[in-house]
């Protein structure tokens, strides 16, 4: 068993120090790597998600026209919505962002809260927790959950209903001092 173990140990410093998998963001992963990173992803998702309460109002009209403004601002360039097209950015990243619009709800709302919150490593989703308080994080929970099938009209009409910019927003949280030139 030791010389198993150390075998394996000389393998993995090879094959780690020679730099033979290639990280590069435009050459996929083979399956069994993508299929073992997937599932990681969703088991480590799932498992820190359980116990987060999702807030009895989160369908509210007005969580989600922040939300709206929210994911304007901070996903669509990546996440992309109802009739945006796909960015110069959306179309580089590897794994590609689930389009949220066009891809159903598969995730509860506390693992949706909680990828929004804590980021995904090596995946380009950031942790939007660090800059961003509880409440608006759940507003853009709610209003990921009602883009799929969302018609482009109705996206259009959410998002020029969104409250104030996202700068205006955050203006009063901990931590987000002024822009230089901001009112």
């Amino acid at each position: 068993m030791g010389i198993a173990a150390a075998l394996l140990a000389v393998f993995a410093g090879i094959f780690i120090y020679a730099g033979i998998y290639n990280i590069a963001g435009d050459d996929p992963h083979s399956k069994p790597v993508y299929w073992v990173l997937e599932k990681l992803r969703n088991q480590s998702i799932a498992a820190r998600a359980r116990g987060i309460a999702v807030p009895a109002d989160l369908g509210s009209a007005t969580r989600i026209s922040t939300g709206a403004g929210l994911y304007t601002e901070m996903c669509s360039g990546c996440h992309l919505g109802p009739g945006v097209e796909r960015s110069e950015m959306s179309q580089g990243l590897y794994p590609q962002a689930p389009e949220l619009a066009r891809d159903g709800q598969r995730l509860s709302p506390a693992e949706q809260f909680w990828i929004i919150k804590h980021g995904v490593k090596l995946s380009a989703m950031p942790a939007w927790g660090r800059t961003h308080p509880d409440p608006l994080i759940w507003d853009m929970v709610a209003f990921v959950r009602k883009l799929p099938g969302m018609p482009a009209e109705e996206y259009k009409r959410i998002i020029a209903s969104a409250p104030a910019d996202h700068d205006e927003m955050m203006k009063e949280m901990p931590g987000m001092a002024a822009k230089p030139g901001a009112k």
